[in-house]
């Protein structure tokens, strides 16, 4: 069970391996194509309808993205981005908020450094072994791609 906060009031995320399972499907025309869990997706839109800002910050860009943008009028779709932590960093302050107001999801080394601006730190069941092993690390339930957001989002509802 996540041991979460009412105090949140960022949730930030990664993209490939919490909402997919990190797979990428390629066509013979080379198009990318990865599977969304819808359960994710009505996450999504709970987490907003309930209040709490969200952003996500990608490493990849891709259109996926901007369905959510558009989807949910979510102002922050950070896609490209190299340092993971300096964009959450300069969320925080763009909205004012503390340490122990923002979780952020992620399952890779390169969501480490914005796992150190937080928190609430939290990495689905089939993250990488070194993420899981980060201090203050929680742990979902479910893989990414099949549920983990989801279990994020009904958990910090349900708090």
């Amino acid at each position: 069970m996540l041991n979460l906060s009412k105090d949140i009031k960022l949730v930030a995320s990664d993209f490939d391996g919490v909402f997919t399972d990190g797979s990428v499907y390629i066509d013979e025309d080379l198009k990318q194509v990865k599977k969304i869990n819808f359960s994710d997706i009505m996450g999504v839109s709970r987490l907003i309808k309930a209040g709490y800002k969200f952003a996500i910050i990608s490493g990849e860009t891709s259109n996926i993205l901007n369905y959510f943008k558009n989807k949910f009028n979510i102002d922050e779709i950070h896609g490209g981005v190299r340092q993971k932590g300096i964009v959450l960093s300069e969320i925080m302050e763009k909205y004012s908020l503390s340490y122990d107001e923002v979780l952020y999801i992620g399952d890779d080394i390169n969501d480490i450094a914005a796992f150190d601006c937080v928190k609430y730190k939290i990495a689905p069941k089939n993250a990488n072994p070194i993420v899981k092993v980060k201090e203050g690390i929680q742990i979902t339930q479910n893989s990414g791609g099949d549920g983990a957001f989801r279990e994020v989002v009904d958990t910090l509802l349900n708090s």
